[in-house]
């Protein structure tokens, strides 16, 4: 069964606990700049919100690599960068609409969100449970019904 990470911006305090977690786990230090997950902070609001790579289905990124790069995790269904084939060209940044690929300078290669082959180190390290790791095929059914409750779904009288 193929899980997907789900972002609850609602829960986020903005504690960096996830991207410090991503940097140790690919790169073996805490720097947020390695990070392949971002917290954007909405400084008008202060809300605070992750993002990250949704491992989307339609894949632009793996469409326009020109030297097929990136390629799908059977076992995860993760779009995965494989350095030694990536020649550092960008055309997945571009392609990407969400921008969660970056350019790495120091490696001269992209990086993106690979769910650290199934077991996300920033789902793991998040401690309001912002970050989880769910079932891919969730439909959001219990949260459209508990918004359609507070809006006073009621039985039909017939």
């Amino acid at each position: 069964m193929q899980k997907l990470l789900h972002i609850n911006a609602d829960k986020c305090t903005g504690c960096l606990q996830c991207e410090m977690a991503c940097s140790f786990e690919n790169y073996g230090t805490f720097a947020t700049a390695k990070s392949r997950i971002k917290v954007f902070n909405f400084h008008e609001t202060g809300k605070k919100v992750p993002y990250t790579c949704t491992q989307c289905d339609e894949a632009w990124c793996l469409h326009a690599c020109p030297v097929e790069a990136i390629t799908v995790d059977k076992a995860t269904g993760a779009k995965v960068v494989n350095e030694a084939t990536c020649v550092g060209c960008k055309v997945c940044t571009i392609a990407c609409p969400f921008g969660t690929i970056n350019y790495v300078e120091e490696t001269g290669k992209v990086q993106k969100c690979d769910l650290c082959g199934g077991d996300p180190a920033c789902a793991d390290a998040c401690p309001t449970s912002a970050i989880t790791f769910i079932d891919a095929n969730w439909t959001g059914l219990g949260k459209m019904e508990a918004w359609a409750n507070k809006l006073g779904n009621q039985p039909s009288a017939s």
